[in-house]
């Protein structure tokens, strides 16, 4: 059976340059993790608060811990003096609040505009026509604590690829009129793709890839 370290260097060889692997440790302890780092892995991405905030005080300060999952306003301030990258901005109100609570702490977050392009409502994020709408100039010019990176979405659950294949098709073109729209030099991100998908996301510009059970093996509940 491969070790993590053999699956990280699997996949790195596999990604084109200049695509990011962030190894998603969900349920998977610490222990887990450090073998990634010990293999000269640096980026990890956790699906929930509690669990990004137990494991970063137990891997070294050279992290880079991305969070990924669905964010809830009351876990913003909990959250922010950890991560260096949010994927999961689902609406202005709670882009608004990232950049408050990081003016608080004195920080500058990157943040990843979630859209939703899958055919499952359980997903959440922008709509592409709402993200065009209302991720605007004027609303960047407001936020002073965040920097607006790029998109992040999530394609539906399904064997079938063609339909992966739309919705990243839908996503990629969303991200381009976004970063026509707004004109920022740092709006260069698109977080898209898992261990079942990744390579359809890879094809339509993926720049960071969120993988999770091919490196860690199934998820430890």
């Amino acid at each position: 059976m491969p070790t993590i370290a053999q699956n990280i260097a699997d996949l790195a060889a596999r990604l084109p340059q200049g695509v990011r692997l962030i190894a998603v440790s969900k349920f998977h302890p610490a222990e887990r993790l450090r073998e990634a780092y010990d293999a000269g892995h640096r980026l990890f991405g956790e699906n929930r608060v509690q669990e990004l905030v137990a494991k970063a005080p137990q891997l070294p300060d050279d992290v880079e811990w991305h969070f990924i999952g669905h964010l809830q306003r009351n876990k913003v301030r909990q959250l922010l003096p950890h991560v260096a990258m949010i994927h999961s901005v689902h609406s202005v109100e709670l882009l608004r609040l990232i950049d408050k609570e990081a003016a608080r702490i004195g920080r500058a977050i990157d943040v990843l505009i979630e859209l939703h392009v899958a055919q499952e409502m359980t997903k959440s994020g922008f709509a592409p026509d709402e993200a065009l709408s209302e991720i605007t100039p004027e609303l960047v010019s407001s936020l002073a604590n965040v920097r607006l990176r790029g998109v992040m979405t999530m394609a539906t659950f399904t064997d079938d690829m063609e339909q992966v294949e739309r919705e990243f098709t839908l996503a990629q073109a969303t991200f381009e009129q976004l970063k026509d729209g707004l004109q920022l030099p740092s709006f260069d991100q698109l977080s898209m793709g898992m261990s079942d998908d990744w390579p359809v996301a890879v094809r339509h510009g993926s720049t960071m890839v969120r993988i999770g059970t091919d490196i860690f093996g199934p998820r430890e509940y």
